[in-house]
């Protein structure tokens, strides 16, 4: 048996080939192989929501996965939100705008839940930005103004 296994990907629209032992998980890989710190490792059972990424467009649990799964994937972590020369994507101008983090700790999780979710429902109201982020906890901010950036970054998705 394998000590390692081969797999290609493509992280925030790089491409990248990398040998990796069976049991790492897609958040350690792409925090100690990749240097993309910003996925952050909370809980490591899925159930804190900091570690979510995009997985060819859906937000998952890289806690949850092992690297050797996503062969042949599109990542996308928080930082690849950010558009040309780092300029704030709506969601990040929004969480801004609104204080939509303290600790900081959870938003890069938020961030990727509601871009995933804003990219399915750009019409969502504020039940429905509720019950997205009921998986990601976040202990500093109460939730309001984290639901108060997705509403706007809704409205400003609607309009573009």
């Amino acid at each position: 048996m394998s000590a390692t296994h081969p797999i290609r990907l493509r992280v925030n629209g790089r491409a990248f080939a990398r040998e990796v032992a069976p049991r790492t998980h897609l958040a350690d890989f792409l925090r100690h192989e990749l240097g993309l710190t910003g996925t952050h490792i909370g809980c490591e059972h899925g159930a804190c929501g900091a570690c979510t990424v995009l997985l060819d467009g859906v937000a998952v649990r890289s806690c949850l996965l092992f690297a050797v799964q996503v062969d042949g994937a599109d990542v996308t972590t928080v930082e690849g939100l950010a558009g040309e020369g780092g300029a704030l994507n709506p969601l990040q101008q929004a969480f801004r705008d609104h204080h939509g983090l303290q600790c900081g700790f959870c938003t890069p999780g938020m961030l990727m839940t509601l871009t995933g979710f804003l990219a399915e429902q750009p019409g969502a109201d504020e039940h429905a930005i509720r019950d997205a982020i009921s998986g990601n906890l976040c202990r500093c901010t109460g939730y309001e103004s984290i639901v108060d950036a997705a509403l706007q970054a809704a409205s400003a998705l609607r309009k573009a």
